[in-house]
């Protein structure tokens, strides 16, 4: 069996995350069997000082490897702040993503990449008189990571993400996904009609049979959503117009 990409192994992994609960928040903290050695205290301290202080440039020297992933996440621990971590491909990003969700495995660690699994721009070779159309391919489970590293920047503070370049293209305008937002909580009172409609506002579309992405379905007084985001499924129990319980349950078992 061939070996698995970095790439691959951090969309493998991702099904077993278990903190990714909406709303939750919690402080940065680094899970690990080793404590800062050496000359890392030193960088850590120095690196969260200019932090502080506003400065916007700052290098670490002197350290390779998983030893300068590990600085930089004791640095994020020391910071308490949100960090945007960038590599220079889709390779290293990926290894870096793993190595963070890893050090924080109780916070939000995201992976923004192209989605683009093959891309061939339109060209024209005049020695041939050839016109190649534009192709492309687009690979789902990147998509996917995409959509959750959108939701965690709206629902959380505790976020990290690690991103290649794709990240300097303009996605759109925070406050339009604000604006596509459904604010659900257990106790309160809806109008279950209302929800649907928001549902289709915000380009779900309704399937009763085959639950996919992007899709939702209703049966009695229970709604299921399946996020763009997400690999589970949002199942929404109402007891006649009060939200009873909202649980995530997996496509395949229910």
């Amino acid at each position: 069996m061939p070996a698995l990409s970095p790439e691959q192994e951090l969309i493998s992994s991702a099904t077993t995350v278990s903190n990714y609960d909406t709303g939750a928040e919690r402080p940065f903290r680094v899970v690990s069997d080793f404590e800062p050695a050496g000359h890392q205290p030193q960088a850590i301290a120095a690196l969260a000082e200019g932090i502080d202080a506003g400065e916007r440039f700052q290098t670490l020297l002197g350290i390779t490897g998983s030893g300068k992933s590990a600085t930089i996440a004791w640095t994020i621990e020391q910071t308490q702040r949100p960090t945007l971590i960038l590599a220079p491909n889709k390779s290293l990003a990926a290894q870096l993503a793993q190595e963070m969700r890893d050090f924080f495995p109780h916070n939000r660690v995201e992976y923004f990449v192209s989605y683009y699994d093959y891309y061939q721009p339109e060209a024209y070779i005049p020695s041939s008189d050839t016109f190649i159309e534009k192709d492309s391919s687009i690979n789902d489970d990147i998509e996917r990571l995409r959509h959750s590293t959108t939701a965690a920047l709206l629902t959380r503070k505790d976020v990290i993400v690690v991103a290649s370049v794709s990240c300097i293209y303009v996605m759109g305008n925070p406050e339009e996904y604000r604006g596509q937002l459904l604010d659900l909580n257990v106790g309160v009172d809806y109008d279950m009609r209302n929800i649907l409609r928001r549902l289709v506002d915000m380009q779900y579309d309704r399937n009763d049979m085959t639950l996919g992405r992007g899709n939702f379905r209703v049966r009695g007084d229970t709604i299921e959503v399946h996020p763009a985001y997400e690999e589970n499924v949002l199942r929404i129990e109402m007891f006649g117009d009060t939200v009873d319980r909202i649980t995530m349950i997996d496509p395949l078992t229910g």
